[in-house]
């Protein structure tokens, strides 16, 4: 059986995750992404500041990755365009980034979307498809 979406997409039929299920996600048309996704499960720690700008510290987890930031589920709210800095257990490596994206609330948290300050491709210890590509060319 062959894959028929483009490279990287996820557009249909993403339920039943432990937080409460995704809530299925319209099929887009903007611009190309930038990398592509991975679901990947893994626990990092996250540090910023409360909706109420208290600082906080959580060890939260991941549901999807890319080279450019990932989608977390967070115990603390946070506000929109706040900056959070992430951190791999495994490897130590820090990140900055920035909150793009606020789900709904469950009962494992709130579904936030960050973004990184700078593409970080090996923060997830993962290979991305298109940053593969872009290696190949000299």
């Amino acid at each position: 059986m062959r894959n028929t979406c483009p490279e990287g997409q996820i557009d249909r039929g993403v339920r039943g995750f432990e937080d409460g299920g995704m809530s299925e996600a319209a099929p887009t048309t903007a611009t190309p992404r930038r990398s592509g996704r991975i679901f990947h499960r893994v626990r990092i720690q996250a540090q910023g500041k409360t909706h109420d700008r208290k600082k906080f510290k959580e060890t939260c987890e991941t549901v999807v990755v890319n080279a450019h930031g990932g989608l977390l589920i967070l115990k603390h709210e946070v506000n929109n365009g706040e900056m959070l800095v992430l951190t791999n257990p495994l490897t130590q490596e820090e990140q900055e980034c920035r909150v793009v994206y606020l789900g709904d609330l469950g009962d494992k948290g709130q579904r936030v979307g960050i973004e990184f300050l700078t593409p970080a491709p090996h923060f997830w210890g993962l290979e991305f498809a298109n940053e593969l590509s872009s290696n190949s060319v000299n």
